[in-house]
């Protein structure tokens, strides 16, 4: 398909997706829609939840936590046992115990991190009963917290902003099962696999060389990989394999479903907040960081291989197809892996190692602006509205005023919280970038030298703190020193701006609603939304331009050009 109306196309799915599964999720979470209530009702009589008792955000924080550490250590434990447990024709060992900690942490956080290949790595039983069910239940809580959030907007002197594990249930039950169930049956129907048949063995009576072909049931992990922005693959390849995304229309359908929830939600945001507008405003941020980061990456990799032009290789008229599938070509590699890095999904269809130095350029700072535009399920949305709190305080700032936001006063408590969920990542970013190119174990673990080893480095670093889960491919994360320091990541990157989101829900939803005069500052019109994109690049370039200035941009004025 022409990359025109590709862009053409995903724009038209992602109105239509905005428009009616904004307002069904709107449904779903003010408990109106009850055609699944026959699964519902029975998971809330297990786990002993009166689903009519809400919490405050502590207890929904602490809630989710204990369901987090839970989910952590059952992962751990299959992941651990594997080589005793059924389904696993391939008779593959346990997962050895950092692997297994690392990669259990990593799919609890929706970061999906692979220090390993799924293939030669997980049984059938690890790839179903722990990973593919921590993709359903992760990126529901990201979705949970995004909702109280909301909630504490539209509530007031209310002590209350939900119940945990209602919004987790219904996450999971109403949203993700039915969609994932039908982007599976396309993803079977084109040629994604589905099988518990184990390997199938060839044996070539020509040459005489026999040959095992991993299979396994991968239609299914690859549906809820993309929509719930998870992004860990069956196979190493990930999106590049023909077994995960045999054609061009799963191409489309992944980077469709990987949008879908995160830009959904702004008009969930706009219905539940009484103003459609105001989603709007928080759209339009999205969708103007999205397009730029998009013209960064496909422009940079329209552009010769300066790798390839070194060994001989002049005449590149595509452009560098390094590292990517004559499949899909330049313009939809680029479109679907910074989708990806914008969205905290992860999945790729090329080599980010492989891509020109303002290629990699773009899927790196895509994730190191919070993802944000549009990010991931959840996690996007109250990310922006973190952003949005320290945006509206500016305001009020420079019109003299207490800032407000949709009727809510913004203090003192509710900056600092927002500040912390805004600055803990780039701080953990660099914090741990540091510690790894100061010590030994972790110098060795990037393939490259230089600037590019650098950026290996730092993009795991800004990945795994993101909750992303992508990778430069270069580095050997392998080790017990990466397996380790990458959960530090994993975990702070995730509960340490969950709990100041929530914490913030729970301010905001105990303040009354202050109406609107002629001072108030707007936040539905264009002058908000240009300001919250300069809070965003702001905050970005001041906390990431030096460490970014060491990796791509110094590669690429290396090259004899700055683009």
């Amino acid at each position: 398909m022409n990359f025109t109306w590709t862009i053409v196309a995903l724009v038209i799915v992602l109105g239509i997706s905005w428009r009616f599964l904004g307002q069904y999720m709107v449904s779903v979470y003010q408990g109106r829609t009850k055609w699944a209530s026959f699964l519902e009702r029975p998971i809330y009589r297990i786990i002993g939840v009166d689903p009519e008792v809400e919490q405050s955000w502590q207890r929904y924080s602490a809630a989710l936590i204990i369901f987090s550490g839970f989910a952590i250590l059952i992962t751990y434990l299959i992941l651990r046992t594997q080589g005793y447990l059924p389904f696993n024709p391939q008779h593959l060992p346990n997962v050895t115990p950092a692997l297994a900690w690392n990669t259990a942490v990593s799919f609890a956080t929706n970061t999906n991190w692979q220090s390993y290949s799924g293939e030669t790595t997980m049984s059938y039983l690890s790839q179903m009963g722990a990973l593919t069910v921590q993709n359903f239940v992760s990126a529901s809580v990201g979705i949970a917290v995004a909702v109280a959030l909301i909630r504490g907007f539209t509530r007031k002197e209310s002590r209350t902003i939900g119940n945990f594990w209602v919004d987790l249930t219904r996450g999971v039950v109403y949203i993700l099962l039915p969609i994932s169930a039908v982007a599976a049956v396309i993803f079977m129907a084109q040629g994604a696999l589905e099988t518990l048949a184990g390997p199938a063995h060839i044996h070539n009576v020509l040459n005489g060389i026999s040959q095992n072909i991993p299979r396994g049931p991968v239609a299914s992990q690859e549906a809820i990989k993309q929509l719930g922005t998870n992004g860990g693959g069956f196979f190493n390849a990930n999106g590049a394999d023909p077994f995960e995304n045999p054609t061009g229309l799963t191409n489309f359908l992944s980077i469709a479903l990987l949008l879908s929830i995160p830009v959904s939600l702004t008009y969930t945001f706009g219905k539940m907040v009484g103003s459609l507008r105001e989603g709007v405003a928080i759209l339009a941020v999205m969708t103007i960081l999205f397009g730029a980061w998009l013209a960064i990456g496909v422009s940079a990799e329209h552009q010769a291989n300066p790798a390839v032009t070194a060994a001989g290789v002049t005449h590149q008229p595509v452009g560098n197809m390094e590292g990517k599938e004559v499949r899909f070509g330049v313009p939809s590699s680029a479109l679907y892996n910074i989708a990806s890095t914008q969205t905290s999904t992860g999945s790729v269809n090329s080599a980010n190692d492989s891509y020109n130095p303002m290629g990699g350029f773009a899927t790196m700072t895509g994730m190191m602006l919070g993802e944000i535009s549009p990010g991931g399920v959840g996690s996007g949305i109250y990310t922006m509205l973190l952003f949005a709190i320290i945006a509206v305080f500016l305001g009020g700032l420079m019109v003299g005023r207490t800032p407000e936001y949709l009727g809510k006063k913004i203090q003192a408590k509710e900056v600092k919280l927002a500040a912390l969920g805004v600055l803990v990542m780039p701080i953990m970013v660099l914090i741990l970038t540091a510690i790894a190119v100061s010590v030994h174990a972790g110098r060795v673990g990037p393939l490259n030298k230089g600037p590019h080893g650098f950026s290996e480095i730092l993009y795991a670093f800004t990945s795994v703190t993101n909750n992303n889960g992508s990778a430069f491919a270069g580095i050997n994360s392998n080790t017990a020193f990466y397996n380790i320091i990458e959960t530090v990541g994993f975990l702070i990157g995730r509960f340490a701006i969950i709990i100041p989101t929530l914490g913030l829900a729970g301010t905001l939803a105990a303040k009354n609603v202050v109406s609107s005069s002629l001072g108030t500052f707007r936040t539905d019109k264009p002058i908000f939304v240009f300001l919250l994109l300069g809070v965003v690049l702001i905050i970005g370039a001041l906390t990431f331009f030096p460490a970014v200035s060491l990796g791509p941009v110094v590669e690429q004025l290396s090259s004899g050009k700055f683009f």
